[in-house]
């Protein structure tokens, strides 16, 4: 093939992955089964060099998006993983499949993180089926748009706040006496581009995420003596059922046509932050944030 038949096939593709077709889901935080295309969890071209073998992760919203693409990844690498999902069956029983492809254990609970009873059971049952607990990966959220302040409801306000960040303080409070006990202690926390940029449409969500920034960086100043490292990925657009799930069709559509490549992200495409923060290549990291974003300048 020649340069510019090449060049002409991968503007196509870059179009196509920018302009998908309109849909959306009635529910949160929404069913990978049902999306189309369907993210891609995993680019088969990244073969694993046993980053993490050995080591237990806990994942929440681990059932679909970036939250399943960081299980295989990690499954890749060597991990066993549990996952918490909140209703999304058919999702999670897929994780677990392909987790168990790869010759590693996928444990899969449903549970509600915004309830501290809860996020302790899911950790202890993590470390009694699982042996034990290496890495927390704190990725689950919500989002609710709203064009106004004056429609957010204290019901959404505090469903938002528990699911986004209440539940990072339960879980990780939870967790923290096996991480301690673990050579390879390390939590990874999901903020986002929001927490920088701020959204007018999303300001809950938005909010949510700049507290997992400062909850990021306290927590891990807070663990240093501790040698337990703490960092968190800020994604920018990315095709994920929570998507679906949020916006209208005509804006699902076009979504992350706008980042300064062109389209959204895939999950794949953030795993990979995860993998490293997670491993012994960010050693000499804690209190930072990844910013897999397709292109935007963020500071702060």
């Amino acid at each position: 093939m020649c340069k510019m038949d090449r060049m002409a096939n991968n503007s196509k593709g870059d179009k196509e992955e920018a302009h998908r077709p309109a849909q959306s889901q009635s529910r949160q935080p929404g069913v990978e089964g049902q999306m189309n295309p369907a993210p891609r969890s995993e680019n088969p071209e990244l073969r694993g060099s046993g980053r993490l073998e050995g080591r237990t992760a806990l994942i929440t919203g681990g059932d679909s998006g970036i939250g399943r693409a960081v299980a295989l990844a990690f499954a890749r690498e060597g991990a066993d993983v549990a996952i918490i999902y909140l209703n999304e069956d058919e999702d999670a029983q897929e994780t677990a499949r392909l987790v168990e492809e790869k010759g590693k254990t996928c444990l899969i609970i449903q549970a509600d993180i915004r309830s501290r009873n809860s996020c302790v059971e899911a950790v202890s049952e993590t470390v009694e089926k699982l042996g034990r607990l290496d890495i927390l990966i704190n990725n689950a959220a919500e989002q609710h748009p709203q064009t106004s302040i004056e429609q957010i409801t204290e019901e959404q306000l505090e469903t938002t706040f528990r699911t986004n960040i209440f539940s990072m303080f339960f879980l990780t409070s939870a967790a923290l006496p096996h991480l301690k006990s673990s050579p390879h202690g390390t939590i990874v926390n999901t903020t986002s581009v929001t927490a920088y940029r701020g959204s007018e449409n999303l300001l809950d969500y938005s909010s949510t995420k700049g507290a997992i920034v400062s909850f990021t960086r306290s927590l891990a100043s807070q663990l240093a003596k501790e040698k337990i490292r703490v960092n968190a990925v800020a994604p920018g657009p990315i095709w994920t059922p929570l998507i679906a799930a949020t916006f209208p069709p005509d804006e699902v559509a076009t979504f992350g046509s706008d980042s300064p490549l062109g389209r959204a992200g895939e999950p794949w495409e953030c795993a990979e932050s995860y993998v490293f923060l997670a491993s012994e290549a960010s050693s000499y990291m804690t209190g930072q944030v990844l910013h897999p974003n397709g292109g935007e300048i963020i500071n702060g």
